[in-house]
């Protein structure tokens, strides 16, 4: 007998203390270890969310029987942008008479309008040929660095060719004064390091994001905006990020565009005959079929899909300033440009 109260309170002894949760009754128990898991389970969605390795472009996935001739209409005409651009670059490069600032510019605006496509339809083509809509997440983050870096480049090379019409026209005896390749050269530097640290920065806030289960982006390209507004995490400082630079670099050369051309209608009211109007102001017609086009388009798509999410029609409405813009280009200029003419004659003549 003894013995048994001995032993006994020897493994009362032995025994580990109790945690806080044990002394509670067995209900309460249940109830503050439920607790903890959901905080718990709390604590790691964030760290879960951003755990993602690809995202899902549907692009026009509701048009499956047309899948073929997508194709082959969006092989066509990167093939023609690609073709008619590089023609204009080489033609400008081979002919002296138009090593002038006017077709310098020209040729970088061709160069950027390549590049602008081939971030995207490429990787759309492959999508449509191999049947399958995913991107992967650093190739999403990736097109869409490259996308803004090259929407940008091209604005600011409008506003300079702009510019460039309105020194030409408004001060014509200081042209090859105030246009000379130093500056030529130090105008296209400045926009290419500003569209550069611009889609620099906005990539890097998107990294910063966390994305959930809803990584269907309705375009056929990763467009930032569609890719801010799959993320589950906050993304107010992202967006006003972002339309402080679209107001700032978009609406600043677009301002910059008006004045030139403000100027320049100035002076064509000022010459005499209608003959020389009409020679003066025909010098301007392809700049500003361009710009018109590039505005328009750029404009049309993020005022008219703003009550359209995840609607395939933004995406086609993107088509016209991601594709269309870039292939008319060329046509825009050697249609309309005598030189370019010439030039692609004597080169395509060799």
């Amino acid at each position: 007998m003894l013995a048994s109260i001995v032993l006994s309170s020897l493994g009362r002894e032995l025994q580990p203390p109790l945690s806080p949760i044990q002394r509670l009754d067995f209900p309460y128990q249940e109830s503050i270890l439920s607790e903890l898991r959901i905080s718990h389970l709390h604590h790691m969605e964030p760290g879960n969310a951003t755990q993602i390795s690809e995202f899902l472009l549907l692009g026009f996935s509701e048009t499956h029987g047309q899948q073929p001739i997508l194709f082959g209409l969006f092989l066509c005409m990167y093939l023609i942008t690609v073709l008619g651009n590089l023609l204009i670059i080489l033609a400008v490069s081979s002919d002296s008479h138009l090593h002038t600032p006017m077709y310098f510019f020209l040729s970088n605006l061709s160069l950027v309008d390549i590049c602008f496509t081939s971030t995207t339809i490429p990787k759309m083509l492959v999508n449509i040929q191999t049947q399958s809509k995913v991107i992967t997440y650093a190739g999403c983050i990736t097109q869409m660095y490259f996308c803004i870096h090259f929407a940008v480049l091209d604005d600011f090379i409008l506003t300079v060719m702009a510019y460039d019409r309105y020194v030409a026209i408004c001060h014509p005896l200081h042209y090859m004064v105030i246009m000379n390749p130093c500056l030529c050269g130090l105008l296209v530097l400045v926009s290419w390091v500003i569209s550069i640290l611009n889609s620099l920065l906005e990539s890097l806030m998107v990294l910063d994001l966390s994305f959930c289960s809803d990584l269907e982006i309705p375009h056929f390209f990763c467009e930032l905006k569609e890719v801010v507004q799959l993320a589950c995490s906050d993304t107010f400082p992202n967006d006003i990020v972002m339309y402080f630079l679209a107001g700032l670099l978009g609406g600043g050369p677009l301002a910059g565009i008006l004045y030139s051309y403000s100027k320049i209608v100035s002076s064509i009211r000022a010459i005499p005959s209608a003959q020389g109007k009409y020679k003066v102001f025909s010098t301007c017609v392809s700049h500003l079929s361009v710009v018109s086009l590039f505005y328009g388009t750029s404009l049309g798509v993020y005022l008219g899909s703003a009550g359209t999410h995840h609607s395939q029609s933004s995406a086609v409405a993107s088509v016209m300033y991601t594709v269309v813009t870039p292939m008319l280009n060329p046509f825009i200029y050697s249609l309309r440009n005598k030189d370019i003419k010439r030039a692609l004659e004597r080169f395509l003549g060799r």
